[in-house]
C-alpha cells in the first residue's frame, strides 16, 4: 500500500484539484447552457423551454445595443493596443537610456485593477472635475470634453481608459519577441542597404507572427469579459449607450430576475470566446506539428 501511494502520490494530490474544476467550471458551464434553455426567471426551473430564450435575447434591443458596443469596443481597443505596444517596444528596442524606468513606467497600468483604473478615469472625464474643468479654468471657456456623458460617445471613455491599462502589456510581448529576433539579421539587412524602419516593417514585424496572435486573443478575451471597467467608470451610462454584454447579463441575472435571458446571453459570449480560441489553438497546434 505505501509503495503504490508513493508511486501514485501526484495523482492521489491533483485528483482533487480536478474534480473541482470539472464540477466548479465546467460543471456550472454545462448548468448555464441548460438554464437558458428554460423558462427560469428570478429562480432556475428546469422545465424545458427550447431555444425561445434566444429568441427573447435576439429581440431585446438593449442586447443589440450591448453587442454593437462590444464590436466598437474591440476592434478599437485591439487595434490601438497593438499599434501603442509595437511602436513602444520598437522605441524601447533602440537600447536608449533609463529603459528599465520606462519599461516599469509603461507596465505599471497593468498592475492596478479594472475598478482602479475606471474609477480614476472617471475623475478625470467628468466635465465638473476633470479634464473638461481643468482647460476652462485656465481660460479655454469654450472647450468642451463631455464624452462621460454624452450618449454618443461614452463607449469611446471605455476605449481610452482600457487601452491606457492594456497598451503596457502588449509592449512587454513585443518587446519580448524583439529581443528573441538574432541581431545578425538586423546586421545583414544594414549591410544591404535597408533603412530601419524597413528592417522593422518587411523582415523584424513579419517574423513575430506568434506574438501577434497572442496578443490579439489576449486583448479579445480582455473585451469580452469587459464589466468591472464598465460598471466603474460608465455604468452603462448615460442609460444603456454603453452597455457591454457582461454588464447586460448581470443587469438580466441579479436586477431584473431574468434568469434564462441572462444564461442565454452568457452563453452567447461562451461561444464568441470559443470562436476565438478554438481557431488559435488549432493553428498554433498545425504551426508546431509542421516544424518537426
Amino acid at each position: 500500500m505505501f509503495s503504490w501511494l508513493q508511486k501514485n502520490l501526484p495523482k492521489v494530490v491533483l485528483t482533487p484539484s480536478f474534480a473541482v474544476i470539472l464540477w466548479f467550471i465546467y460543471g456550472f458551464i454545462l448548468w448555464t447552457i441548460y438554464v437558458s434553455l428554460t423558462k427560469s426567471k428570478m429562480l432556475p426551473r428546469y422545465d424545458f423551454w427550447g431555444f425561445k430564450q434566444y429568441i427573447r435575447l435576439w429581440s431585446n434591443m438593449r442586447w443589440y445595443t450591448a453587442v454593437e458596443n462590444l464590436l466598437i469596443f474591440t476592434i478599437l481597443f485591439v487595434l490601438i493596443c497593438i499599434l501603442i505596444g509595437i511602436l513602444l517596444s520598437i522605441l524601447l528596442d533602440q537600447k536608449i537610456r533609463a529603459e528599465g524606468f520606462l519599461r516599469t513606467v509603461y507596465l505599471y497600468p497593468m498592475a492596478l485593477s479594472f475598478i482602479v483604473t475606471g474609477t480614476a478615469w472617471k475623475w478625470l472625464l467628468n466635465p465638473t472635475l476633470g479634464i473638461q474643468k481643468l482647460f476652462r479654468d485656465w481660460g479655454f471657456s469654450e472647450f468642451t470634453f463631455d464624452w462621460l456623458v454624452n450618449r454618443d460617445m461614452s463607449i469611446y471613455t471605455i476605449v481610452i481608459a482600457a487601452v491606457w491599462q492594456s497598451s503596457g502589456f502588449v509592449m512587454a510581448l513585443f518587446l519580448a519577441g524583439l529581443r528573441s529576433i538574432d541581431d545578425e539579421i538586423i546586421k545583414a539587412a544594414k549591410i544591404d542597404g535597408a533603412s530601419l524602419s524597413s528592417i522593422y516593417v518587411t523582415i523584424i514585424l513579419p517574423m513575430m507572427r506568434p506574438v501577434f496572435m497572442s496578443s490579439i486573443v489576449i486583448l479579445l478575451h480582455i473585451s469580452i469579459k469587459s464589466y468591472d471597467l464598465v460598471i466603474a467608470l460608465t455604468a452603462g451610462g448615460p442609460g444603456t449607450s454603453s452597455d457591454m454584454p457582461a454588464v447586460f447579463m448581470t443587469q438580466m441575472a441579479f436586477h431584473r430576475s431574468e434568469i434564462g435571458l441572462a444564461s442565454s446571453s452568457a452563453v452567447m459570449m461562451f461561444l464568441t470566446v470559443l470562436a476565438i480560441i478554438v481557431p488559435y489553438l488549432y493553428s498554433e497546434l498545425r504551426r508546431q506539428d509542421a516544424s518537426r
